[in-house]
């Protein structure tokens, strides 16, 4: 007996776009604008990757290990990022005495702080045009959300470590 192939995907009802989804590819558009702002603020060697250490919170003064643990990616990555990051000119790690210990920390350079201060003014204006689409308070009520969601995700987080 033959047996019947199902219907390819184009020819199925896809169901609208889940949650997870939505937040994809909103963060995906606000990566690209980010992207765009920081080559247009003069920093044209910043790349999509960089984002894994150029995110919230930035690395002013801590071990890459933290940064690692922070973004939830391993060391080697964040070490292979911070070696592109200090030839950019945009990091720098110093050795630190802590007691009887040095320890290697990230430092953010004055170039750093400018991709971080066109990073800032790039949410800054995505937030104005975003609360003049939807509406103010409507936009207002979403962050709250975010705040709340965020917290408890990372409530879960350190429990889970």
């Amino acid at each position: 007996m033959h047996k019947k192939n199902p219907p390819l995907l184009s020819k199925r009802k896809l169901p609208p776009p889940s949650f997870g989804a939505l937040m994809r590819m909103t963060w995906q558009h606000v990566r690209q604008q980010l992207l765009k702002a920081i080559h247009e603020a003069g920093f044209p060697e910043f790349q999509d990757a960089h984002f894994a250490v150029f995110s919230f919170p930035l690395p002013d003064g801590v071990r890459p290990s933290e940064i690692a643990r922070q973004k939830n990616t391993s060391r080697q990555a964040i070490n292979y990022l911070l070696v592109q990051l200090e030839g950019l000119g945009y990091v720098e790690r110093r050795t630190v005495s802590e007691g009887d210990a040095d320890r290697r920390l990230v430092y953010m350079t004055d170039q750093g702080y400018q991709i971080a201060d066109a990073i800032h003014a790039c949410l800054q204006r995505l937030h104005g045009e975003w609360s003049m689409e939807v509406g103010e308070e409507r936009f207002e009520v979403f962050v709250d959300v975010l705040k709340q969601l965020a917290a408890k995700a990372h409530e879960k987080d350190i429990k889970e470590r």
